[in-house]
């Protein structure tokens, strides 16, 4: 359906039709982005749920650059209809092909204590602490992302003199190499130290992000050099919890109401972080200043931090399998 709607967008002429299709793409969107990451993780062990989320994540920065790429070659040339047309054939063809991929057995790699009724029904999802944690703290990360995403490009033009073309470009650029590297790089780091401690997914997350605070603030405050590198490595930082942050609530529940926990994951962490937040920073930069508005997401990001610190108590057990437990240096506990 979301390639479905993708196509159609080719041939809207009518605000109606847009919205109709945009409706479509949001229930083929919503399908995809619950039902996914449950079947990928019914294919992988835990201790590797940090490498897999961060590779499974990565077609968000991938596929935003790859539509950047094709819209800005193609739509000048053929027509601004022609990128939907070939931006719908790829999803068509991996469709077909997951009709021949045997859906693995659910649950097949979750140890025993995840099918209890305190992680596996849907009346424990609100008294599950790992998940909740888990969720808010995702929450104020995005919370800072979405803001950062929408106004850091006007922040360089206004504040650093900088053209909306640059502006695009740099943060762009930023984003695009961060979320490759990040995401691969929070994954294998946390399914590392999983070895170590059953709360390394919530440690690198909580990590990162209270790293990621100063760099912010020299991204805010800074200028020129400084401030360039200062976006980078907030980025970076901001982006290395993808993989253990992902694996963390899809962990922290059973396999039964796995897909429903992250039906409320994906509710809450844009009800109350990208949707208000955009909005938010608009409103105090227009009002004050839009350096004094980037404050919010600095708070965001440093309340993120601590609710994955607290977390890391409630981080389920994890039972390593004899694999991954035979890499461990001697000394270290699982």
């Amino acid at each position: 359906m979301w390639s479905f709607a993708t196509l159609l967008t080719a041939f809207t002429k009518t605000f109606d039709e847009l919205l109709i299709r945009h409706t479509l793409v949001g229930i083929g969107e919503a399908s995809f982005v619950i039902l996914s990451p449950t079947f990928v993780a019914d294919m992988f062990p835990p201790e590797k749920r940090g490498r897999v989320m961060g590779v499974f994540y990565l077609a968000i920065p991938v596929g935003t650059a790859l539509g950047y790429l094709l819209g800005g070659v193609m739509g000048p040339k053929y027509g601004w209809r022609t990128p939907f047309y070939v931006g719908a054939a790829p999803g068509v063809l991996l469709a077909l092909l997951l009709l021949l991929i045997p859906e693995p057995a659910l649950g097949q790699f979750d140890p025993p204590e995840s099918k209890v009724p305190e992680r596996d029904t849907l009346r424990s999802l609100v008294r599950n602490p790992a998940f909740l944690t888990a969720t808010f703290g995702m929450a104020m990360m995005t919370f800072a992302l979405g803001g950062l995403q929408v106004w850091m490009p006007t922040f360089l033009h206004r504040a650093h003199g900088y053209s909306l073309q640059e502006a695009g470009l740099v943060f762009g650029l930023s984003t695009l190499v961060n979320g490759l590297v990040a995401s691969l790089a929070g994954g294998w780091i946390s399914d590392r130290l999983l070895r170590r401690t059953k709360s390394a997914h919530y440690l690198v997350s909580a990590v990162s992000l209270g790293l990621g605070i100063p760099a912010m603030c020299v991204a805010l405050f800074a200028s020129g050099r400084p401030m360039i590198v200062g976006i980078f490595v907030s980025e970076f930082l901001l982006l290395l919890n993808t993989g253990p942050l992902n694996a963390a609530v899809i962990s922290s529940v059973g396999p039964h109401v796995r897909a429903a926990a992250l039906a409320a994951n994906i509710f809450v962490f844009h009800l109350l972080g990208d949707v208000p937040s955009a909005a938010l920073i608009g409103y105090i930069s227009d009002k004050y200043s839009l350096q004094l508005a980037f404050l919010g997401p600095v708070i965001a990001i440093t309340l993120s931090s601590a609710i994955l610190f607290y977390g890391m108590r409630f981080a389920p057990p994890l039972r390593v399998s004899e694999e991954a437990a035979s890499q461990v240096p001697s000394g270290a506990s699982s």
